[in-house]
This record gives C-alpha cells, sequence and structure tokens, in this order.
C-alpha cells in the first residue's frame, strides 16, 4: 500500500472518530444510529435466513452478521487499524494489510452512511416505511454501491487468504507479537474470518448470492418499490 493511500484511510479513520464525538455530544442523535445499527442487523439476518440454517455458509454468515452489519462498538480494532494501516506493520503480511485496509474503508463509509440515515430518521421509530424513506433521503447511490462492492472486497481477499497453505500458521505464530503489540482485537478478527472463510470451501456462491441480494435492496429501496419493504423487519 503505497503512502498516500495509507494517508487516505487514516483520514477515513478520523472521520470516524469525528463522527463518534459528535454522536456523544448528541445522545439523540447516537441512541438513534446504535437503533440504525441494530435495525440492520436484524434486515441482514432476515435477508439471509436460509444461509444462516446452510450448514455450509451458517458460520461465514453470522462473520458477516457481527463483524460488518452488526451494532458493536469497533473503537478498539479501529484504534488497531490506525497503528497497522500508516507503518504498514511488520507483523503481517502485505495482503492481510490489504484485507484489512479494504474493511477500514468500508467501516468509515459505513459509519458516516449510518449517521446520515439517523439524522434522515430524526426522532422516527424504525419500521420498514421510515427506513425506506430516511434511504431514499440520504441519496448516494454510488456510496450505497462502494459499499457493497467494499463488502464483497473483503470477502474476497479472506477467501483468497485461504489459499495461501501456510498462512494459518503464520497468524498463529503472530497471536502473541500481535497481543503484545496492542493488536489482538485485529488478530482475532483475521484468525476468526480466515477460519470461517476456509471451512466454507470456496466462497464464490456465498459470495454471488451476498451481492445479487444487496444489490436488488438497494436498487428496490432507490425506486421506491413496495415489494422492497416486505424485505424489511
Amino acid at each position: 500500500m503505497d503512502p498516500l493511500s495509507a494517508e487516505s484511510l487514516l483520514n477515513e479513520l478520523r472521520a470516524v472518530d469525528a463522527e463518534r464525538a459528535r454522536r456523544a455530544a448528541e445522545p439523540a442523535l447516537d441512541a438513534q444510529v446504535l437503533a440504525l445499527k441494530a435495525y440492520q442487523q436484524r434486515r441482514f439476518a432476515l435477508t439471509y435466513a436460509d444461509l444462516l440454517a446452510h450448514p455450509r455458509y451458517e458460520a461465514a454468515t453470522r462473520f458477516f452478521l457481527h463483524e460488518l452489519y452488526g451494532p458493536d462498538d469497533f473503537r478498539q480494532r479501529d484504534a488497531q487499524f490506525a497503528r497497522v494501516i500508516p507503518t504498514l506493520t511488520r507483523l503481517f503480511p502485505e495482503e492481510v494489510v490489504e484485507t484489512v485496509a479494504r474493511l477500514a474503508r468500508l467501516h468509515a463509509l459505513s459509519e458516516r452512511l449510518d449517521t446520515a440515515m439517523a439524522q434522515a430518521l430524526g426522532t422516527a421509530g424504525i419500521t420498514p416505511d421510515t427506513y425506506a424513506a430516511a434511504w431514499r433521503a440520504c441519496g448516494e447511490p454510488a456510496s450505497r454501491q462502494q459499499q457493497i462492492e467494499l463488502t464483497m472486497a473483503v470477502g474476497t481477499s479472506l477467501d483468497r487468504l485461504t489459499r495461501r497453505p501456510l498462512l494459518r500458521q503464520t497468524l498463529r505464530l503472530m497471536r502473541g507479537p500481535a497481543q503484545m503489540a496492542g493488536l489482538g482485537a485485529l488478530q482475532n478478527f483475521l484468525e476468526c474470518g480466515f477460519d470461517t472463510f476456509r471451512a466454507m470451501r470456496g466462497a464464490d456462491e456465498f459470495l454471488s448470492t451476498v451481492r445479487h441480494r444487496e444489490d436488488t435492496l438497494a436498487r428496490g429501496l432507490f425506486q421506491a418499490d413496495s415489494s422492497t419493504l416486505g424485505q424489511l423487519p
């Protein structure tokens, strides 16, 4: 990763910190963002109920559900991203750092869009109708498409890493140094992602399904397709 790209990603992480600070100063907005994240996690679980019930895809679906769509607080992981990205840490191979960079970019974009959605919702309760209206009020179809593309890129990167036979052993050996360097949350993400995607024995069908459904949902929300509301919790 070149220095300009590293600085760009650092700026995105700083923007997330700034948004968190602004939310902390506006308790109502902060609460609405948390409610929105929980709603979107329920939406993902509904959209992929069949994959959650599938022996081959359950673990990968839960990984996406909790690591990419959940309301969890990722401050610790973000802080570790900020340490890894600018220094291109010597602990992690380059392709692992690139995976982390994609996840950082996705997280920064998602945080910004979630704040905008929460502001559009105001004090309204989150229902299929209010969610769809807030989605259209925010607009930014290009950003929504980028969000899908980055999600796919993270999944593709993790799948590609599983084809490196020695990487799992390398990750295991890095566990101690990563903990000592204060990179435990990042290490846990990488190990969990690697093991989940390796157990799936090929992610093409899983990722293709996610892409198709997310594209269809986003398009339906922008077009105010009434049938799309039935896909929301």
